[in-house]
């Protein structure tokens, strides 16, 4: 899987372009993470940024779209394809000017991508 290709929704997410994510429920293979908050793409950098209410201390965290497995538009809930403590890992998300810093973006991909299992290409 190519480092770009984390930026992306995989085609059998169910992910339909123009739908709205905000509120929908995340989860990970672990348990519940929290709510979507917001969805970004700069530089076609597409992402999730997810409030996890008291699960991380009222902390939000970024997510690149390419870990979602599954959305159910009828249950308003979004799969991700990671656990709860591999996103709780992931580079620290602070301030929103990070969904615009392209070192920023490039790292949380990096990690994400690490997390993926090896394809044959």
């Amino acid at each position: 899987m190519a480092v770009d290709r984390i930026w992306s929704y995989a085609p059998d997410s169910g992910y339909v372009e123009g739908q709205d994510l905000t509120g929908f429920t995340v989860s990970a293979g672990d348990g519940t993470l929290g709510r979507v908050d917001r969805e970004a793409a700069p530089g076609g950098m597409r992402h999730l940024v997810v409030d996890t209410g008291v699960w991380l201390f009222g902390r939000s965290v970024l997510v690149p779209v390419g870990v979602v497995t599954g959305i159910d538009p009828g249950a308003r809930k979004i799969t991700l394809a990671c656990t709860g403590a591999a996103v709780k890992a992931a580079p620290r998300f602070r301030t929103d000017s990070e969904t615009r810093d392209p070192a920023y973006l490039a790292a949380v991909g990096d990690y994400y991508h690490r997390l993926q299992p090896a394809s044959g290409a």
